[in-house]
């Protein structure tokens, strides 16, 4: 809890630094309402100043991140009950309540002053004599937030994570591990750049020259920075680098494929998997269903490719080309490991949500396993720690394709599971989830 000097009467219309809460509750609010986390940053942060950009970005993943605690904290201090307050009142209190409890650096006459001035935007005088009433008492008390009996319900609560869930890690990881996933889920994560057009020790030395602090990535798996916008990163308009977790750059040299291999990258993408797999094939043929993602995955290409990259707007249910020499699967999935990039992600997944993509991805593997040639490789992966999604999705499909076979790749053994697929941990490995089977047709 930050200290702070009693709260008294506030000027919302002299709040200072009231731009980038306005942008974090834009932000919050587009969340709510069923927009995806980055879409969101992009279109709510606007043509904000850096620091208010970084404020903005800030305040709202915090408040995703930590919103379990944020409501225990505040619903005993709203006499009418928390859940009859308004759903923007809510953010808007939350937005108060993480700058008083987490945020140091931010004085707590500010986190009130900016939250009252929101409020009164947001509802009148009476909505603002509310937040300011609220989080009044949060600054003069911390209120208990009593202990459930249940073991898991106790530690999703406290990282902020569906209970469900957190009780999936434990049957999958243990309780020591699952703690440390919880911890790396509510960290923010550096900024990766994987090489393009350059090779990794000439964009570290573009990059040097240019005064920034660089450091390798776990297992040489790209470039981290302290910068926060790559746009602004020396290289990125030439098309030198993408920004790309180190978990899908070992997927990429997990598929290894042969130099004059043809590759279909069936669900592309945004892009970046296709770009760092084409700078060493023969040609790589970008598929992706849906138009709007379809028109940025060439936009990447263009900007980041070697040239050998093809995008074609195709369901991966009907692959347009065959037969082919690597077929990769990257397949939609509840995104479990990289909830540390999407704060917003522990909060849309569900159980239901679950069974539904593990059937979408059984047809998925169905026909992309038509495209590939006798011989070829078919690589299985996504972005999931969950079993039904993986191993079991992988052992079903074998079953039901004996013409195919897993294939062993040499590879750091710490990140391969005893049958040989790729399995990146984030609290093992210090990177976003990731798992990856390869599977060879019979000749």
């Amino acid at each position: 809890m930050v200290a702070s000097a009693p709260v008294g009467e506030t000027n919302p219309s002299q709040a200072v630094g009231i731009g980038a809460r306005r942008a974090a509750l834009r932000i919050l609010t587009q969340v709510r309402e069923g927009g995806p986390f980055e879409a969101a940053l992009t279109r709510g942060l606007g043509e904000l100043p850096e620091p208010d950009r970084r404020l903005a970005h800030e305040l709202a993943a915090g408040v995703l991140r930590h919103r379990s605690i944020l409501d225990q904290r505040l619903a005993p201090l709203v006499s009418r009950g928390w859940n009859n307050v308004a759903a923007e009142l809510q953010d808007i209190l939350r937005l108060g309540a993480y700058q008083i409890t987490a945020l140091e650096r931010v004085p707590t006459h500010a986190a009130v002053d900016t939250s009252v001035a929101l409020a009164k935007a947001s509802g009148g005088t009476r909505a603002a004599g509310f937040v300011n009433a609220v989080l009044r008492r949060l600054t003069r008390t911390e209120p208990e937030v009593a202990a459930q009996p249940d073991l898991a319900d106790n530690i999703a609560r406290e990282h902020s994570h569906p209970p469900w869930l957190v009780r999936r890690w434990i049957e999958s990881f243990g309780l020591e591990q699952t703690e440390a996933l919880l911890r790396w889920n509510n960290m923010r994560p550096r900024l990766v750049a994987q090489p393009a057009r350059r090779d990794l020790e000439e964009l570290a030395e573009l990059w040097r020259a240019a005064g920034l602090v660089v450091e390798l990535a776990p297992y040489e798996a790209g470039l981290m920075s302290r910068g926060s916008r790559p746009a602004e990163l020396p290289g990125y308009r030439e098309g030198q680098f993408i920004i790309q977790d180190p978990a899908q750059a070992l997927l990429a040299r997990y598929i290894s494929p042969f130099p004059q291999a043809t590759v279909y990258d069936a669900c592309a993408a945004p892009g970046g998997k296709s770009i760092t797999v084409g700078r060493h094939v023969e040609r790589l043929v970008a598929g992706e269903v849906n138009l709007l993602r379809a028109r940025r995955l060439a936009d990447n290409l263009t900007r980041a490719g070697s040239g050998r990259e093809y995008a074609v707007v195709a369901d991966a249910r009907h692959p347009p080309i065959r037969p082919l020499d690597t077929v990769l699967l990257d397949a939609p999935c509840l995104g479990t490991g990289t909830i540390a990039r999407h704060p917003d992600a522990r909060w849309r997944i569900t159980r239901e949500a679950l069974g539904r993509i593990a059937q979408l991805q059984t047809e998925l593997l169905a026909g992309v396993a038509a495209a590939v040639a006798p011989g070829g490789l078919l690589v299985y992966s996504t972005c999931s720690l969950e079993p039904e999604e993986n191993r079991d999705q992988v052992e079903r499909f074998l079953t039901h394709h004996p013409e195919f076979h897993r294939e062993e790749v040499a590879f750091p053994e710490a990140l391969l599971s005893p049958e040989g697929d790729l399995v990146i941990l984030p609290q093992l490995h210090g990177m976003d989830g990731a798992y990856a089977a390869r599977l060879r047709r019979s000749a």
